[in-house]
């Protein structure tokens, strides 16, 4: 579909292989999917200012996050300043911030670029207060993660349908999501109403001759060997995962388990390929099962937490480990993890604790005064292996800078370093502040002036935090025993865990500066508070054991700056304050997708230190360093040797390729769909659908012309049924209902509940509220309780989810009673079971046969009088009625007058016989005083 606003406009895209994307988007409709680290985002800015440049348009932008939501909102502002024209108006955000209706429809009247959240903008097209066939284009980001059940499928559908000439690109930068599964790029593409798809990976051969010119960066490789205690514990923990694995398949046969193995288990989606296949069936797995796959994410955690954590800090972590997953003296010896009882679990715990000291800590011998450390002890402190290399790079681009202090280019001399993660980035601020810092302690063994011939290093670091450990040793021994109940809890109890994401801190968006003294030492700069490197358990209660763990703050080193000083900086506000010339900044930063390169283009940096590997930000190096012919770069690539984070890599950069090959042949014999109209129904359906035969009362022929028609709350499109009803041709009516959640017809009312929904509904009594509303306004109140698609439809994992709602246990025994008091106390409260949302939508569309369409207005208004009378919806608790319930006199009849006259059992304990006489009868009334006011001393 080409565009018929083309308006000359001046982009910021260098590279060849960037114009020939941006041209080929400007003239049809397709999907971009492009390796990571290739620039998405700036594409995708150029594009939107060359429709925000011509004007009287309206894009919607969907999928885009809050950081994205800034990039580009930032981008179009600067575009708009280079271009100077009027009618750029810039990006303009809806969310929840932005509830006023009215606002949003006059803010879509005026046009312009919006970004709106998915969920109010598929309310906003279904109510038409933003009507699809004004929409001059849609734009899609994170393609990958739309799935026909997804609320931008749903976006996309209701565009389509009702606007046949605007314009849809979508793009993506993970190609893996698109080759998995049966015809993948296919199924996306008719999910997206788009029929052709445009690859960009690394190999593309304008890509290719885009990054290979003469503009290359100077990239030096630093293979890091381990240190013997690394290798020896990373083979165990390999060993461990390996065993795991097997015993997992031996106790689960019939399952897909062709990705079961140590290969795959090194990558981070291992988990939820795991669960993915155990979730049906996981209410029939055995004890042993839930444990392994606990202590999988538990051992792939280690990996990773071996590579980064210093050797006390492992420890440290290690030491949680063992106390939460081995069982307290006397208890049973089969709930221990398996993996404890090989021999590589002694290697690993071994040679953790030889890294750090030497000796046996005894229970009576107390701390000696001076180095903090008992006298038994002799401290290794083994030093991580990149920190050295790191300080010698530093000292290369030091004399780097010495001899070459002006540079012929536009680069301003700063250093780069990136991390993983906040937590590495924390590590390397402490390192950089201290590696010049005699240590404060000396063993037997350390001669201060053999430490200073050594030159920098991490050892009064290393001795600080030795002192910390055994300080927090002495307070975890009291705790510990409660760490194995409650991971044993949580493996009996969690159904819905996601592995892999007990990492040390989220990737954020602030850069510690660091400003290099010429003398060698560091002072850092006080950077943005970030994670701070807490280690998570198996059992994953993270606020547990964040607290056990959490680093104490880096303080020592200010407070000897403080002391060095002689006075609180803040008393004078002029000497704290300085502007650091460029080339005095060193900087570490957590990689951050995209935002990397805004890094990049500002701090314009002639060094970059990657501390750990990462595919895309070499990509966005190479990006950069083409695009600017007039700045130099030089990339020192850091990566252990033989490790777990090489494999990573290399298994990265492999399963990327692999992707787009798959996805290139796929294109080649894809089919393509000439027709398809997502607009309303076929002629032969509109046809049954006018003529309905009513054969029950009467046999009468009923023409109605109008489609099925089903009111929602607008609470519900949080859901996907949603969008599976819109799929069979229903329309949907947003509203915002005060009884049920979906309205078929004018007597059946639904109420739709998830299975967390309907535990946390029972435990506050709200269901029962609910259930009480429907039955009083409609003649055929229903409960819908909905299964996940891929869990067991079961009544097992009940038990299993109760175990973190509320404050106390709820047993499936108990919630298959409770759900019998319900159908007794509501005896026209119908209940539906359903497998998935597939299943409902499949039901809902047999319930409205030959039944009359529900009216909107009458749906919002009902329950609306009780409403604005209470001023507030009223919930019940079902202990209390269980009570009164076996109160004499009190009975079906006479419970809901007690429950709305009374608050709380005590009210109707001390009430007057008269006043419940008169309330619910002569002899009931009598019978409830008689019971409440009945002497101990009676016979």
């Amino acid at each position: 579909m080409s565009d018929n606003n083309e308006v000359p406009v001046k982009l910021s895209l260098p590279l060849d292989f960037q114009q020939d994307i941006f041209r080929e988007l400007r003239e049809e409709d397709e999907l971009i999917i492009m390796a990571r680290g290739l620039g998405l985002l700036r594409i995708v800015t150029n594009l939107l200012h060359s429709y925000d440049a011509a004007g009287n348009n309206l894009i919607v932008v969907v999928g885009a996050d809050d950081r994205e939501n800034g990039w580009i909102g930032e981008a179009l502002a600067e575009h708009a300043a280079i271009s100077a024209s009027p009618k750029c108006r810039g990006l303009s955000l809806v969310n929840t911030d932005l509830t006023d209706v009215g606002q949003r429809e006059k803010m879509y009247k005026q046009g312009g670029i919006f970004s709106v959240t998915s969920r109010i903008l598929v309310v906003d097209l279904l109510t038409e207060n933003l009507d699809p066939a004004k929409i001059t284009g849609l734009v899609v980001l994170h393609s990958e993660r739309i799935a026909a059940t997804s609320l931008e499928a749903f976006i996309v559908r209701v565009y389509r349908q009702k606007n046949k000439q605007g314009f849809l690109k979508a793009f993506s930068d993970a190609p893996e999501p698109f080759a998995s599964g049966f015809a993948p790029l296919a199924t996306m593409m008719r999910n997206l109403f788009l029929r052709r798809p445009s690859l960009y990976p690394r190999f593309h051969v304008t890509v290719a001759k885009s990054l290979e010119g003469r503009r290359k960066a100077e990239v030096i490789e630093l293979e890091v060997p381990m240190t013997d205690g690394m290798r020896d514990i990373q083979n165990a923990i390999m060993e461990c995962v390996e065993v795991s694995i097997t015993e997992l398949k031996k106790g689960n046969t019939g399952l897909d388990m062709e990705d079961w193995n140590l290969d795959s288990a090194l990558h981070r989606n291992f988990d939820a390929i795991v669960r993915r296949q155990l979730d049906p069936v996981w209410h029939r797995t055995n004890f042993r099962t839930r444990q392994i796959v606990r202590d999988l994410a538990l051992l792939r955690n280690m990996l990773h937490y071996l590579l980064t954590f210093d050797a006390v800090s492992f420890l440290r972590y290690l030491d949680t480990v063992l106390a939460a997953s081995s069982p307290p003296p006397g208890s049973n010896r089969q709930n221990q993890s398996p993996w404890l009882f090989l021999d590589a679990a002694h290697v690993i715990f071994d040679n953790a604790k030889r890294r750090v000291y030497t000796g046996n800590i005894k229970d009576s011998q107390s701390m000696n005064a001076k180095t903090g450390v008992p006298d038994s002890l002799r401290p290794i402190l083994e030093e991580m292996p990149k920190w050295n290399l790191l300080s010698e790079i530093l000292e290369e681009i030091e004399r780097d800078m010495y001899f070459n202090p002006s540079f012929q280019d536009e680069s301003n001399g700063s250093i780069l370093i990136m991390c993983g993660d906040q937590g590495t980035c924390r590590q390397i601020r402490e390192y950089l502040q201290s590696m010049n810092v005699l240590p404060d302690m000396a063993s037997a063994t350390d001669n201060p002036d053999d430490a200073d011939a050594r030159g920098p290093s991490g050892a009064a670091m290393m001795r600080r935090k030795l002192r910390n450990y055994f300080l927090w040793k002495r307070d975890f021994n009291r705790v510990s025993n409660s760490l194995f109940a409650e991971n044993q809890k949580n493996i009996n109890g969690t159904t819905d865990q996601r592995h892999g994401q007990a990492g040390r801190g989220g990737r954020g968006g602030g850069s510690n500066k660091r400003r290099r003294m010429r003398g060698g030492s560091t002072a850092a700069s006080v950077p943005t508070r970030t994670a701070n490197g807490s280690i998570h358990v198996a059992g994953d209660k993270e606020s547990h054991v964040q607290s056990l763990l959490a680093e104490l703050e880096p303080t020592e080193a200010e407070a000897q700056q403080k002391a060095e000083i002689g006075a609180d900086p803040l008393d004078d506000m002029d000497d704290f304050y300085e502007l650091y010339d460029m080339k005095d900044l060193l900087m570490v930063h957590p990689y951050d997708g995209d935002m990397d390169e805004h890094i990049l283009e500002e701090t314009k940096p002639r060094y970059v230190i990657m501390y750990e590997p990462d595919a895309a930000f070499i990509r966005r190096i190479e990006v950069y360093r083409s695009s600017h012919s007039n700045r130099n770069v030089r990339v020192y690539f850091m990566y252990y040797g033989g490790s777990v984070e090489e494999q990573r890599y290399l298994s990265a950069v492999r399963k990327e390729k692999d992707a787009f090959t798959k996805l290139i042949r796929e294109r080649g014999s894809m089919a393509v769909t000439l027709t398809h109209d997502p607009a309303g129904l076929d002629p032969q359906e509109s046809f049954l659908r006018t003529v309905n035969t009513r054969i029950a009362g009467g046999g009468r022929l009923v023409a109605t012309a109008e489609p099925p028609r089903v009111v929602i709350d607008v609470r519900e499109f949080r859901s996907s049924l949603p969008s599976l009803l819109h799929g069979r041709n229903m329309v949907i009516v947003p509203c915002t209902l005060t009884v049920g959640d979906y309205v078929l017809t004018p007597e059946i009312c639904i109420e739709r509940k998830s299975i967390k929904d309907l535990i946390q509904s029972f435990q506050n009594g709200r269901l029962y509220h609910q259930a009480e509303t429907m039955q009083q306004h409609y003649k055929s109140p229903m409960l819908l309780i909905e299964f996940d698609a891929q869990k067991s439809f079961t009544l097992e994992p009940f038990a299993d989810l109760s175990a973190g709602v509320g404050s106390g246990s709820l047993q499936a025994s108990d919630l298959q009673s409770k759900l019998v008091l319900l159908t007794l106390a509501f005896p026209r409260l119908r209940i539906i079971w359903s497998s998935s949302p597939y299943q409902t939508a499949e039901i809902f569309e047999e319930l409205k046969k030959q039944q009359e369409e529900p009216d909107p207005i009458k749906a919002v208004n009902i329950g609306l009088e009780e409403s604005d009378m209470d001023g507030q919806e009223r919930t019940f608790n079902q202990l209390p009625q269980d009570m009164l319930r076996a109160v004499p006199g009190v009975n079906p009849k006479n419970l809901n007058n007690l429950i709305l006259k009374y608050e709380n059992v005590a009210e109707v304990a001390n009430a007057d016989e008269d006043e419940l006489t008169a309330l619910i009868g002569k002899e009931a009334g009598r019978q409830i005083f008689r019971f409440f006011n009945r002497s101990v001393f009676d016979d």
